[in-house]
C-alpha cells in the first residue's frame, strides 16, 4: 500500500527536511507552502497522514484543520514554533492527533508520524475483522483463510468499510475517499464496484442501506 503523506509547512529549509527525512522511509510526500493550497489538495488528493504547521501564509493552520475534519478523519500532527498551552488546546479541540513544538529532532518526527499511522491500522501488517483479514502492505484480503484477489480500487473500498466496521460509510464518503472530491462521475460508479466486489465476498458481508450508503457487517459468532 502507497503511503501517502501531506507536509504543509511554509519555511522551505523545514519542509524540504521533513520531505526528504519521511522519503528516505519509503513514504509518498506531497510538501506546500500555504493553506491554500493544501486546502485544495485535501479535496483533490487521499493522504493517509498530513503534518501541518500552524503559521501559514493564506489560511492559518487551525482554520485548515477545521476544514479537513468536515470531509476527512485523516491523522495530523501539528508542527509550530508557538509552545503557549492556548495554541496546543485549541490544536487538540479542532481534533489535531498528536502535537511537536519547534525546533524538534527530524527522528522524533517521524517516530511520532508512524506512531499516528500504526493508529490508524495503515502501518499494521494485518487488520482482522472476524474472519476477514487485510495486509495493506500486499493488499492481499483472505476470509476463513482462503485468499480473495480484489484490484487495488476493491481493496480501498474495503479498507475503508473495515476502517468503519458495523457503521454505515455514506455513498459521499466513498465518493471524496476512493474517488476523489473532484470526480466527475455519480453514485453510478460505487454501485457498480460495489457489485463487483460483493461478487468475490462470502454473501451478505457487505449491507446495503438504500439511499444512504454500506455497512460491513461481520456476524457475531466470528468476531
Amino acid at each position: 500500500m502507497n503511503i501517502r503523506i501531506l507536509v504543509v509547512e511554509d519555511d522551505i529549509h523545514i519542509r524540504e527536511m521533513v520531505k526528504r527525512f519521511l522519503q528516505s522511509g519509503g513514504y509518498s510526500v506531497d510538501a506546500v507552502a500555504d493553506g491554500n493550497t493544501a486546502l485544495q489538495l485535501f479535496y483533490d488528493e487521499q493522504y493517509q497522514l498530513i503534518i501541518l504547521d500552524i503559521m501559514l501564509p493564506g489560511i492559518n493552520g487551525q482554520e485548515l484543520l477545521k476544514e479537513l475534519r468536515k470531509i476527512h478523519d485523516t491523522p495530523v500532527l501539528m508542527m509550530t514554533a508557538l509552545d503557549d498551552d492556548e495554541n496546543q488546546i485549541k490544536a487538540f479541540t479542532n481534533e489535531a492527533d498528536d502535537y511537536v513544538i519547534k525546533p524538534f529532532s527530524m527522528q522524533i518526527l517521524v517516530k511520532r508520524a508512524e506512531a499516528l499511522l500504526r493508529r490508524s491500522g495503515v502501518l499494521k501488517k494485518e487488520i482482522k475483522v472476524g474472519a476477514l483479514s487485510l495486509f495493506p502492505e500486499t493488499l492481499r484480503v483472505e476470509y476463513v483463510g482462503n485468499e480473495i484477489k480484489l484490484s487495488p480500487k476493491e481493496f480501498d473500498i474495503l479498507m475503508l468499510l473495515v476502517q468503519n466496521h458495523k457503521a454505515i460509510v455514506p455513498h459521499e464518503t466513498l465518493l471524496v475517499k476512493i474517488w476523489g472530491y473532484d470526480f466527475d462521475g455519480n453514485e453510478g460508479i460505487i454501485h457498480a464496484s460495489m457489485k463487483k466486489l460483493r461478487d468475490k465476498l462470502p454473501d451478505n458481508l457487505v449491507r446495503t442501506v438504500k439511499g444512504i450508503g454500506y455497512c460491513l457487517e461481520v456476524p457475531d459468532n466470528e468476531t
